[in-house]
């Protein structure tokens, strides 16, 4: 059984499908623990610390993300790793874990940047003015 979700943070989209395995988690075709920085990997595998490392060694995982930085790539791989493991295994108590840990491992982050507007460098900030 194959499963395809998907797990987004501003303007990061990572797609991850989710198969039997032996515990191969790869990001963008490259082993998870060659992801750097140390910490962006650490956030992506959340869901398996929780979900217990015996978990990993059912399913193997590929997932390809693109767009934003490294934070926001890290949050959507995390989400869509969560969401993925949920769905595979049908389990409503790992569910129930995610949520009570924290709701972003299943839900989208649907903040976004505020556009720039007229009259000053950013969203809200404006040019000074001076009178002499």
């Amino acid at each position: 059984m194959v499963t395809n979700t998907s797990g987004k943070k501003k303007t990061a989209i990572a797609r991850a499908t989710v198969r039997e395995g032996e515990g191969r988690v790869r990001i963008n075709s490259q082993p998870v623990e060659l992801v750097e920085p140390e910490m962006a990997r650490l956030k992506m595998l959340e869901p398996f610390r929780i979900a217990g490392e015996d978990l990993r060694s059912q399913v193997d995982i590929d997932v390809r993300v693109n767009g934003g930085g490294v934070a926001g790539q890290a949050d959507a791989v995390r989400t869509a790793l969560a969401r993925g493991l949920v769905q595979h295994l049908n389990d409503a108590e790992l569910r129930d874990a995610y949520m009570d840990f924290d709701r972003s491992l299943l839900v989208n982050d649907v903040r976004q940047s505020e556009p720039k507007k007229w009259g000053g460098p950013g969203a809200r900030a404006r040019y000074q003015k001076s009178y002499r």
